[in-house]
């Protein structure tokens, strides 16, 4: 019998990792190295930040908290041609000045459109093969071993450029290249999502010359009355991969309001079959709020509220979950001075 559905390119990966948390834990200074808190932060490009804890004095004490403007992400709109990016204040102020630091990232469908992000003054350009070729920059194969002699998936292409090396100037034939492609291939103004993390969120600065629209998103709060909570583990050993994926299960029905974990979910077995997992204890009847963020959010601003929810929750459990735009996740469970972190990577 021919397999026909096998698929010899990578896997997604969920990678599992149990930490150890501090006794005492510097809101001050923060730690940045170490999981969870690095997973949080690496992870430049999220759309949905979604924050989970039991409905008591920690969530009042959260949102308390995230009124002094923690939790309200601001971001820009505005419509920019990709020379923009290297011509004039903004390619001074933004790009080269070793102060600044913005967050770039362009609309565009994935697998078909051309696909600009810029972080840390590095740009990196997904585009298809034609226009990779009309460019003329140096690039490389994304997932080659997906696209390698299958017809009905076409290739892209990646480049990468870090703008704030000192040969990324006029006159330097790199420089020059890439601003010939810019003026001759990809012509057109495109929207972009803004965010500027060392400098005004109010749209001020080098940026009104683009006339942005600025967004201010306040967290979306959800309550669930009688949901069935599971225990919770403080730690999961790397043999524990079933409770693993059974505590992850929960976490993203309970992010996603499902009334399948609900007491009193009549749905028949016929069309769901799903349990609250009870390995380590019959689940209890406990009411929830889940906080929801969507836009363009920083890990430094994911990274604030992490640390918010970790104050607020004390000795309680409390759990929070990362969407990026390219499909990488994280979802973080923290409880009796531990933490579990799971990171997917499409």
């Amino acid at each position: 019998m021919l397999d026909l559905n096998k698929d010899s390119g990578p896997r997604p990966k969920c990678l599992v990792t149990t930490t150890k948390l501090s006794n005492f834990l510097n809101h001050e200074q923060p730690p940045t190295k170490k999981r969870p808190l690095s997973t949080v932060l690496s992870q430049n490009f999220t759309h949905t930040l979604d924050l989970l804890l039991p409905s008591s004095s920690s969530a009042s004490r959260l949102q308390d908290s995230l009124k002094n403007g923690t939790g309200t992400l601001t971001y820009s709109k505005v419509h920019m041609k990709p020379l923009d990016l290297i011509t004039g204040d903004f390619f001074t102020e933004y790009i080269k000045s070793p102060a600044s630091n913005i967050l770039m990232l362009s609309q565009g469908r994935a697998g078909i459109d051309p696909i600009y992000s810029l972080a840390e003054g590095v740009l990196h350009m997904e585009v298809d093969k034609p226009t990779f070729e009309k460019m003329g920059l140096q690039g490389k194969v994304i997932d080659r071993e997906k696209t390698l002699g299958r017809k009905h998936v076409k290739a892209r292409y990646e480049i990468e450029l870090n703008l704030r090396l000192p040969s990324i100037v006029h006159g330097k034939p790199g420089f020059e290249r890439l601003v010939w492609a810019f003026k001759n291939v990809l012509v057109e103004s495109v929207t972009w999502l803004f965010r500027d993390l060392n400098g005004k969120e109010d749209g001020g600065g080098v940026i009104k010359e683009f006339a942005p629209l600025v967004r201010q998103i306040e967290p979306q709060v959800v309550t669930m009355a009688k949901a069935l909570v599971p225990f919770m583990p403080a730690e999961l050993k790397e043999e524990d991969y079933a409770e693993s994926a059974e505590i992850l299960e929960w976490i993203s029905l309970a992010m996603m309001g499902s009334p399948r974990i609900r007491e009193k979910d009549d749905m028949d077995s016929l069309f769901s079959r799903y349990q609250v997992p009870g390995i380590s204890g019959d689940p209890q009847g406990e009411d929830l709020v889940r906080l929801r963020w969507r836009g363009l959010i920083p890990g430094q601003f994911a990274y604030k509220v992490l640390l918010a929810a970790m104050k607020a929750s004390g000795d309680k459990w409390m759990a929070v979950t990362g969407t990026a735009f390219a499909g990488d996740a994280y979802a973080v469970l923290v409880k009796d001075g531990y933490s579990v972190t799971w990171e997917y990577k499409d």
